[in-house]
């Protein structure tokens, strides 16, 4: 378990697909996400099994730690040990928990684990360019905007710019520590 101030990351739970459920059920999380599809709890279970047995990825909970609470989840994926690079996603799973710093404070715990546990070189995420929030946040905790994939996602009849950002294991070092 890796923690800060307000919350920790443990392992994904078979559980915890209660809160995704309920995450993907909410319209503006959906939106931010680009998520189109309504999973069922089901859908949810079986995601569960197929991501427990990946070996490329790294799944965690969010927790609150002081009522012991998933508020949401974040995942180091396409773990390439080769070119020491990683895959990164993060959501919080319901409105409640938005600008209160859980989401910065977890993805600085993700950082800590993807360059110091997995001893990578790189971490890089794509978010929407209408998630002004995230991209702000990510920037915040030392991700540089990359790339441009314009009009990636058309989403409520709109077009929607993909942002790559990145961070390299120098660039942490030189914030972190």
């Amino acid at each position: 378990m890796v923690s800060t101030n307000a919350v920790y990351l443990r392992p994904i739970e078979r559980k915890d697909m209660k809160s995704f459920h309920q995450a993907v059920l909410n319209e503006d999380i959906r939106y931010l996400t680009g998520t189109r599809n309504i999973i069922t709890l089901e859908q949810a279970y079986e995601y569960y099994e197929r991501i427990t047995r990946d070996e490329t990825r790294q799944d965690f909970a969010i927790c609150l730690k002081e009522q012991n609470t998933v508020i949401g989840d974040l995942s180091i994926l396409d773990i390439d040990k080769i070119n020491q690079k990683a895959g990164f996603r993060i959501a919080i799973h319901h409105p409640d928990y938005f600008n209160k710093g859980y989401g910065t404070e977890a993805v600085r715990l993700a950082l800590n684990y993807t360059f110091e546990d997995l001893s990578l070189n790189r971490l890089q995420l794509e978010v929407y360019s209408h998630n002004t929030r995230g991209i702000r946040a990510y920037e915040k905790a030392g991700f540089k905007k990359e790339g441009v994939m314009r009009q990636s996602l058309y989403y409520n009849g709109q077009y929607y710019d993909e942002i790559v950002m990145g961070i390299l294991k120098e660039e942490y070092e030189q914030r972190y520590k």
